[in-house]
């Protein structure tokens, strides 16, 4: 539907309105006819409605639907205004928006200005508002403030006396910092105080001039602005008592934004419920004032990646502030509320949306939580009524919008669970038995038995606790030929530079070390892959791009296609989960043996999917076989898994230092210890030359989400300062789903540049960044949670690409 079609379905619709009043209860009109066949019962609606007025829960309210382009619900209950005199509540009553301004005009301007490259999300607000930077906001950006993780106070000083849209702004430039920027979630009106003075300075107009004249107007929005005239008054809702008992009336509820003369970022705007279903409306078709992928842009997840709640540029998505979603839209629908008692819900799968306008503050504030309860029960009764069951591809989207922590709406929190996973080596004999019995064949070999080799380690174990070797060994019809052991040897305990051949005692069968100090020493021998029908790859991974088992399989899909055999991947977890995909993305050109593939640091897939992407993505053409596992939720830490747990590698002695590998290891190339040496490698970190104490202090004082640092002393037995007594931190996991594993590898990096600048040496850096911008803000000395945002343009790119090959 145009917006010129919808407009024309409201007036049709105002033509009926005036006879509608009369009604006791409910003054109404008749909606427009359902988009199904079957009646649209509307009368649980209404009841909800009547029985809050009845009660005293609010004194009246507009309640709209809009659904495929359709407005299938308009009503208004019970009363605009209960003192000095009582007017029944009408379908054009102008209500005080209050927080819902922050949506209508903020954010709304700040992406138009992204979109004519004023701006950058990811640009310190101080870049454009020096005088901000005082009082330590420097490192504060406009998505920061447009989340609401700015670190900034709820609101103004109210206690002083003050006026003026002038005073206000240089009252938010001198605010000091309740946390560091981009640490923690803070429902804010100073944020939005600034991003409107941010809008006024790059537009060279006032916000209410600049909100008509880009915003109102062309939405065709008749009735809504800042500064409602005297004539709109009779139709204006009003609120409560101020503070000298005066009824406020066409006035703003919020004190700060009265204080400031009735506009500001955060509140201040007055607007009918048709003129919010227009802008509703305008969302969903895509004729918006921002284009749709501004509109996808300030809609779905915007806030730092490891935060537990998820809001957009302006728009709530989930969080404590989200009730009026109720319990049935999935996530990844939007919305706000303001303080006044008004509400908009947005579900973009079902094409929906929901409006709830009333001055529940009137005319002495109301329990805060009736209105909470009433705008989710309002929710929840249109989800019933409309039969808006997620589909399937709700629940996908909805996954999808979580952006970097992927979980499945309702298992987005999920605790441990106690599954029972079976991994590739244990399906592996029945999946063989159905190959062989296939006509023809699954595979050709030369001669029967088929000649198979394997990459394993000491963790190809089955459930029973056999090796694969050994699996291999008496499958029927298979030979197992060859051996081929990684970086650490077949056992896993070798922590050396260079691995030789052996031979496996058990089978007798030669072991081909894939690990050595040159690029052909780490690829698997052309000349043994010639004698054989298939090799089988069988290794627990750490889920991190640097671990070289990822590269080993990478070698091994280029060599299998060069030799016309197939690689059969027996999958295995993801120790460290499939639902987290954080970290800066690898630059192409800086391919090594720690950088197969432009990966983020945490890729967030098993190795049968990263197998899959690597072969299609690099067009290796190999005949690519994954035995995926059963029982594998990508939620899945290793702890729900069942399985017995296998160090895999000798320094990765348990799930903890695998939560925190991503990060510490990033720093590992440096010249400071992490703890290799010791009893707790990658729980440690220091050096001869830190101050522990202060190191603790500093990274404590960061509230860096999931993760505390002890300072501590220790002394490794080798590796890097072996024998020396090192000073530094014992870092204690609060909280691994909120740890952001490679946001902290960038905190400890920048911390020891900070700190002890002339010790530190951090050059190697680089090698574990493999990119150069991360490397060069680093340098530079810019915040670690900046440097994050900036990566989130190529994680979203790399999510895109990943999608297509995941199996679970």
């Amino acid at each position: 539907m145009t917006r010129t079609a919808f407009v024309l379905i409201l007036l049709a619709s105002f033509a009926v309105a005036g006879a509608a009043q009369a009604a006791p209860a409910a003054a109404t009109i008749a909606p427009q006819p359902p988009p199904r066949a079957e009646t649209f019962d509307t009368r649980a609606l209404d009841a909800l409605f009547e029985r809050a007025v009845r009660h005293g829960s609010i004194p009246g309210a507009v309640a709209i639907v809009g659904h495929k382009g359709h407005i299938v619900y308009r009503k208004a209950f019970g009363w605009r205004s209960l003192e000095p005199e009582r007017e029944r509540m009408t379908l054009d009553t102008i209500f005080d928006m209050a927080s819902l301004t922050k949506c209508m005009v903020t954010a709304t301007a700040i992406m138009q200005l992204l979109e004519e490259g004023q701006l950058r999300l990811n640009d310190p607000v101080s870049r454009y508002l020096p005088e901000f930077v005082r009082n330590g906001k420097e490192e504060i950006t406009i998505r920061q403030l447009a989340t609401h993780f700015g670190g900034l106070a709820p609101d103004l000083d109210l206690k002083t006396e003050w006026e003026g849209r002038q005073t206000a702004y240089k009252m938010a430039n001198d605010e000091t910092l309740l946390s560091p920027p981009g640490s923690a979630f803070r429902y804010s009106d100073i944020n939005y105080i600034v991003l409107g003075e941010l809008v006024e300075k790059l537009s060279g107009m006032p916000l209410e001039q600049y909100a008509q004249e880009r915003i109102f107007g062309p939405l065709g929005m008749a009735h809504t602005r800042y500064l409602p005239p005297d004539a709109w008054l009779p139709r204006i809702a009003p609120t409560e008592y101020d503070e000298n008992q005066h009824m406020l009336h066409g006035i703003v509820h919020d004190p700060t934004a009265r204080r400031m003369g009735g506009v500001a970022g955060h509140a201040g705007v007055f607007s009918t419920g048709d003129d919010l279903a227009l802008f509703a409306q305008a969302l969903l078709d895509g004729h918006f004032v921002v284009s749709p992928a501004g509109v996808e842009k300030m809609t779905t997840p915007q806030q730092p990646t490891n935060a537990r709640v998820l809001r957009g540029i302006g728009w709530d998505i989930d969080s404590p502030f989200s009730s009026n979603r109720g319990e049935l839209l999935p996530i990844g629908s939007y919305g706000h509320t303001g303080f006044t008692g008004t509400s908009l819900w947005i579900d973009p799968y079902s094409d929906t949306y929901i409006i709830l306008l009333s001055n529940s503050v009137h005319p002495n504030r109301r329990p805060h939580p009736a209105i909470i309860a009433l705008r989710g029960e309002f929710a929840n009764a249109v989800a019933v009524a409309l039969h808006l069951a997620p589909s399937k591809g709700a629940q996908a989207n909805a996954a999808a919008i979580t952006g970097y922590n992927e979980r499945l709406a309702g298992d987005r929190r999920m605790g441990a669970r106690n599954g029972q996973v079976r991994t590739g080596i244990d399906l592996f004999p029945a999946t063989w038995e159905e190959w062989r019995a296939r006509k023809p064949p699954e595979f050709v070999c030369k001669a029967l038995p088929c000649r198979l080799g394997v990459l394993t380690n000491q963790t190809g174990v089955d459930s029973q606790g056999r090796r694969t070797i050994d699996v291999l060994a008496h499958l029927p019809d298979a030979e197992l030929a060859a051996i081929f052991s990684p970086e650490h040897g077949v056992t896993g305990t070798l922590d050396t530079a260079q691995i030789g051949n052996s031979r496996d005692a058990a089978t007798g069968v030669t072991v081909y070390s894939v690990y050595g100090a040159t690029d052909a020493q780490r690829r698997p021998p052309p000349e043994i892959l010639q004698t054989l029908d298939a090799v089988v790859f069988d290794i627990q991974d750490a889920g991190v791009r640097w671990y070289t088992y990822a590269t080993t399989l990478g070698y091994f899909l280029e060599a299998c296609a060069q030799a016309r055999i197939p690689l059969i991947v027996l999958d295995r977890p993801n120790p460290i989960t499939g639902a987290f995909v954080e970290g800066p993305v690898s630059e192409s050109g800086r391919e090594s043996f720690t950088n197969y593939h432009p990966l983020p640091v945490r890729h967030g897939m098993t190795l049968g999917e990263l197998a899959r992407l690597f072969n299609a993505e690099r067009k290796i053409g190999a005949d690519l076989k994954v035995v995926a596992m059963s029982g594998w939720q990508r939620g899945d830490w290793f702890d729900s898994t069942g399985l017995l747990w296998v160090n895999p590698s000798p320094n990765l002695r348990n799930l903890t230092e695998a939560a925190l590998y991503p990060g510490v290891a990033m720093v590992e190339g440096t010249n400071v210890s992490v703890g290799r040496g010791t009893d707790t490698p990658f729980e440690l970190l220091g050096a001869p030359w830190i101050d522990a104490r202060q190191l603790a202090a500093y990274l404590n004082a960061r509230q860096i989400e999931g993760v505390r640092f002890v300072p501590v002393s220790f002394t490794p037995v080798s590796a890097t300062y072996a024998n020396q007594l090192c000073h530094g931190i014992h870092l204690m996991v609060t909280d691994r789903d909120g740890l952001d594993a490679p946001e902290l590898g960038l905190e400890l990096a920048s911390a020891l540049m900070k700190l002890f600048p002339q010790q530190y040496e951090p050059q190697h850096l680089l090698g574990a960044l493999a990119n150069d911008s991360a490397w060069k803000a680093l340098q530079a000395g810019e915040d670690p949670r900046r440097i994050a945002d900036d990566a989130r343009e190529a994680l979203t790119q790399f999510l895109s690409v990943r999608a297509r090959y995941l199996l679970y």
